[in-house]
């Protein structure tokens, strides 16, 4: 017999899910690691090196608290 956590986790969909946001962390997580090395900071790039946010911290980076030109 099947369990409920086996059906929520293994379905196509969550897989799916899963899987985008994996590809949106990585995309952010590269640029973010990017900029932050081209603008020497540091703090920064091992900031978004270690936590996984979903991009939340490499977008804060880009848009909100690099140095010079903002955005990608």
């Amino acid at each position: 017999m099947l369990t409920m956590s086996y059906l929520a986790w293994q379905t196509p969909g969550f897989m799916a899910l899963f899987l985008v946001l994996v590809l949106w962390d990585l995309m952010w997580k590269g640029i973010g690691l990017w900029k932050a090395a081209r603008n020497e900071d540091k703090y920064w790039f091992i900031a978004i090196l270690i936590i996984n946010s979903l991009g939340i911290v490499p977008i804060l980076y880009i848009y909100v608290f690099q140095k010079g030109k903002k955005g990608i």
